[in-house]
């Protein structure tokens, strides 16, 4: 049985998190063993992995405070799980990670690319792309994110791209969620349903939303625009003038952070992502596409590859292109527009189930552990990639401490 060590920067709610989630409490345990790493805290994810009978290690690094005891930690945590495989995820852990490839710690090395652009953590991505060909290969979960990344300068010896999978039994069209959220919204049939699932940040581009439902409010009066994530909240001030601004006070409905999103999807009408730049596979829209819903995104990331014929891609920053989109959709009437959302999720279904992605990754590992074991080599590319001085070893070690980027990792 192979044991798989993951290393990831924190266990908050996020995508990467969700994902990994899915992984090691869904691998086949009677083949793989899996033992999560977390840089931070436990966060909301880790209850979910201990009550699933997931070993957790925590390294408790705090923001702000660069803490060479958590590399002891980590070190003292490989050595006595001997993991077969260290997988990294996000840009610290893939520091880390590489760190205790080159103190002979890990047997084999996989980083993981949730992105496609970044607007933190330059100097890291910097450092990473340097020593890219020391991993046995980088898994991506979107073509975007391979692509920005060799523009970066990152050259692995293999590249491994695994999209994102949904689990379509849990993620489901569901009249029941619909009929009790809309109560609770207060909305009638009638009422055409928009909805943005985005953490309050600047990549997400809640203003290019908000002016794209300014343009179509007035002549689609049916229209209800409803905001879920992160920062989402009557007290963020910033986001209530920018509603006021638009006109849209009576117009808009904040959920805040929910964790019942299996029940938010199905209330809606229509799905949109509004992000400027940085998706690499946004998984709000497969989530909303699994449950039925038809979607209308932005050109970042992988969009394009998710919706297929299903959906409408439009510019970023450009708030009558999106608003035009949704009118494509509301203009189609309740049973066209359903019959959109039929189809999308018969897309995930077939393209983006949760069980093929487990497979992808079962097999990388089953390839993988197969393979004598490589601790600190070379890699390819005629580089001399082992770190054999002190100062590179700090300078790594500094940088993958770095506090202040570990919120856009």
């Amino acid at each position: 049985m192979a044991t798989i060590l993951h290393l990831i920067t924190g266990l908050e709610i996020g995508g990467a998190q969700r994902i990994l989630s899915h992984l090691v409490t869904r691998t086949d345990r009677s083949r793989f063993t899996s033992v999560v790493v977390s840089m931070t805290e436990g966060g909301a994810i880790g209850p979910i992995l201990l009550n699933a009978g997931i070993p957790i290690e925590i390294l408790r690094m705090r923001r702000g405070v660069a803490d060479p005891r958590a590399l002891t930690r980590f070190v003292r945590i490989l050595r006595e799980r001997r993991p077969d495989v260290l997988q990294t995820w996000l840009y610290h852990a893939d520091m880390l990670g590489l760190i205790a490839r080159q103190l002979g710690c890990a047997r084999k090395l996989l980083w993981n690319i949730r992105c496609s652009e970044a607007t933190g953590s330059g100097a890291v991505r910097l450092v990473l792309s340097w020593f890219s060909a020391i991993p046995d290969g980088v898994v991506v979960n979107s073509i975007a994110g391979r692509r920005s990344h060799q523009r970066l300068g990152y050259h692995p010896r293999r590249w491994v791209h695994i999209p994102n999978g949904f689990d379509t039994h849990e993620l489901r069209p569901d009249p029941e969620a619909r009929s009790r959220l809309r109560a609770e919204l207060e909305l009638d049939e009638a009422a055409v349903a928009i909805g943005l699932a985005a953490r309050y940040h600047p990549v997400k581009d809640h203003g290019n939303f908000l002016a794209a439902a300014a343009l179509l409010a007035e002549s689609r009066p049916e229209l209800r625009f409803v905001m879920i994530g992160e920062g989402i909240e009557p007290s963020n001030r910033t986001l209530m003038k920018a509603i006021g601004v638009h006109g849209l006070t009576s117009r808009v409905l904040l959920l805040g952070t929910r964790d019942d999103m299996r029940a938010v999807y199905p209330a809606l009408d229509i799905a949109t992502l509004s992000s400027d730049f940085g998706e690499g596979f946004p998984n709000v829209l497969g989530e909303a596409m699994s449950c039925g819903v038809p979607c209308v995104a932005t050109n970042s990331g992988d969009t394009a590859e998710i919706l297929g014929p299903t959906g409408v891609v439009v510019p970023p920053r450009d708030p009558a292109a999106l608003a035009a989109g949704w009118d494509r959709l509301v203009a189609l009437g309740v049973d066209r527009r359903r019959a959109v959302g039929v189809e999308a999720r018969e897309r995930i279904v077939r393209e983006f189930e949760l069980g093929r992605m487990i497979g992808r990754y079962e097999a990388l590992y089953d390839e993988i552990t197969r393979h004598s074991p490589d601790v600190g080599g070379s890699g390819g590319h005629g580089l001399p990639l082992r770190l054999n001085n002190n100062e590179t070893r700090a300078k790594l070690a500094s940088e993958a401490a770095d506090p202040a980027e570990f919120p856009l990792s």
